[in-house]
């Protein structure tokens, strides 16, 4: 019986079905192909494929059995790329390596910061001897990632210097504007905003996104407006990236007017869009817009909720105080609700001064991992305390001490002549802290002419009325609006970033600070925008 002859695949056909990106299942009966036609020259396309498909393993082997003296420099770096999360692994293929380059060198940067080794990543980045511009913008996109902001725009700047002689891509661009951002460095983004232009640097749909986030993180609303308004043809990022500033300044009818110029434009919204109106109507009260939103946000655009719309809805609807309503949707919800859910309950629990339910929502957050039940507790903590309810906060205080975790720190960070000053909750190492809290005794006392008063009723530890005062006295971002009136002119306007809250107290403070020294002060919370100006503030008391 004679055997069928089996079907050899030219090389060049072989190439072009690699080049294609084939799926693991295609792949294997490509891999067979090349073994039987024996086009070994294949190798490095097919090492690729694997590397493409996460099949490291099978790329190893391949590797490990080249058919030629030595791989190209260029595999050996899809190698070490594919180690990402294996330091160790990438570090032994890259020593292994007989010549080594620019992409090598960068490959394994990557790997370090992919893996979270930053402080590995920037001593290795120094020693680097050549770095180009993908190296800078791994190392600059490595510190944002994990919430080194400063030392990102410190690389940034170093990048400027002329002897690098590496051209600035959009990633980088991209990556820097997102450190503003994050820390609310208004004249650092404005700078880089210049630099853009000075250097020639192509404002893409990303870069104009970034842009229009930093300047409405840092408090400029207007201008992020002015750049939006220059781009001719949106796009649903460029859209976004709008809607989603004007909700964290509390416009909220601008931003349900600016979704509603999506739609006019005929551009479908994506999840992130919907997320950011809806925060808008949570932050404005506007309680019928967005359930007409949540409610016809997947008939209409056919997106499904997520956790962060379900938590944005329940938000909407606790802060209005449709606590009931709030809690049915939680319970309701076709997902397992996350603490981040829970949590936006309990705090409008903590705001209408609702108990019962509050106890409740402990107990279902009581389900889930330790670190998200003590932020619950310390809710619960302020609620019990704002009523005066002793017994229950030293109940519930003596049962958190008996946990390892520890709660967020108040944190603020504020930008005085171009450099970033941090001051956390009772700040002890500030070099000028005696100078400042004395200018702080001064500005309350101040502030207290024209009737503020100490908020204390949200200390929820049973001291005395003047432990209390000092309690609240020494938040972060008392702290830094003291630094900022040692460090600048009169009626110069201050910014201020907070990872947390602000409370009720900081918030009657700032606003009695910004009518008697005729300044304006700027608050970003961890939720929203607070603009103080002349005894008022741009939230309305609402949040």
């Amino acid at each position: 019986m004679q055997t069928q002859p089996s079907i050899q695949f030219s090389k060049r056909l072989l190439y072009n079905l690699l080049y294609k990106r084939p799926p693991i299942s295609d792949l294997k009966k490509i891999h067979a192909q090349i073994i039987i036609s024996s086009q070994k020259s294949l190798t490095d396309s097919l090492i690729h494929c694997y590397l493409r498909t996460n099949n490291v393993n099978v790329a190893r082997i391949l590797f490990n059995n080249y058919p030629f003296p030595s791989p190209p420099t260029l595999v050996w770096n899809l190698v070490i790329r594919a180690y990402s999360k294996l330091q160790d692994d990438a570090y032994k293929v890259f020593d292994e390596m007989p010549e080594v380059d620019v992409f090598s060198w960068t490959s394994l940067l990557g790997a370090y910061v992919n893996g979270g080794e930053m402080g590995v990543a920037s001593k290795f980045f120094e020693e680097m001897p050549v770095k180009n511009d993908v190296s800078w913008a791994v190392m600059i996109s490595g510190c944002v990632g994990c919430g080194r902001y400063a030392e990102a725009l410190r690389y940034f700047g170093e990048l400027g210097k002329s002897e690098h002689n590496v051209k600035t891509n959009e990633a980088i661009v991209v990556c820097a504007l997102s450190a503003c951002a994050h820390l609310g460095a208004l004249d650092r983004g404005s700078w880089i905003h210049g630099y853009i232009g000075k250097n020639g640097i192509s404002e893409t749909s990303n870069i104009r996104t970034a842009l229009i986030d930093m300047y409405a993180k840092c408090g400029r609303i207007d201008c992020a407006y002015r750049v939006f308004d220059r781009i001719s043809k949106p796009d649903v990022h460029n859209y976004t990236s709008m809607i989603s500033g004007l909700s964290i300044h509390g416009l909220g009818e601008d931003a349900i007017r600016v979704f509603n110029q999506i739609l006019v434009d005929k551009i479908k919204p994506n999840e992130v869009t919907i997320l950011g109106v809806l925060n808008g109507c949570s932050h404005s009260g506007m309680v019928q817009q967005g359930l007409l939103i949540f409610y016809n946000m997947e008939n209409s655009w056919g997106i499904v909720p997520k956790i962060e719309h379900y938590g944005c809805f329940v938000d909407l609807l606790g802060r209005a105080g449709y606590l009931a309503k709030a809690f049915g949707v939680v319970k309701s919800m076709s997902i397992d609700p996350d603490v981040v859910v829970w949590r936006a309950l309990l705090s409008a629990c903590r705001v209408h001064r609702n108990t019962y339910l509050g106890e409740r929502i402990v107990n279902h957050i009581g389900q889930l991992d330790s670190q998200s039940q003590r932020g619950a507790e310390i809710l619960l903590s302020n609620l019990y305390a704002s009523l005066g309810k002793w017994d229950s906060v030293s109940i519930l205080r003596h049962e958190m001490s008996k946990q390892k975790n520890q709660a967020d720190i108040g944190c603020s960070w504020i930008e005085v002549n171009g450099s970033i000053y941090e001051f956390r909750v009772a700040d002890q190492l500030h070099p000028q802290i005696i100078e400042i809290r004395e200018k702080l005794s001064e500005i309350l006392k101040r502030a207290g002419l024209v009737g503020y008063a100490a908020n204390i009723n949200y200390v929820s530890f049973d001291l005395s009325d003047e432990e209390k005062e000092q309690a609240v006295a020494w938040h972060s971002e008392k702290l830094a609006i003291a630094f900022a009136f040692m460090s600048t002119a009169p009626k110069t306007s201050i910014r201020v970033v907070k990872n947390l809250r602000t409370c009720e107290d900081c918030h009657s403070a700032l606003k009695a600070i910004s009518k008697v020294y005729d300044r304006q002060i700027i608050v970003r919370d961890r939720s929203r925008f607070h603009t103080f100006r002349d005894g008022k503030c741009s939230c309305n008391d609402y949040w």
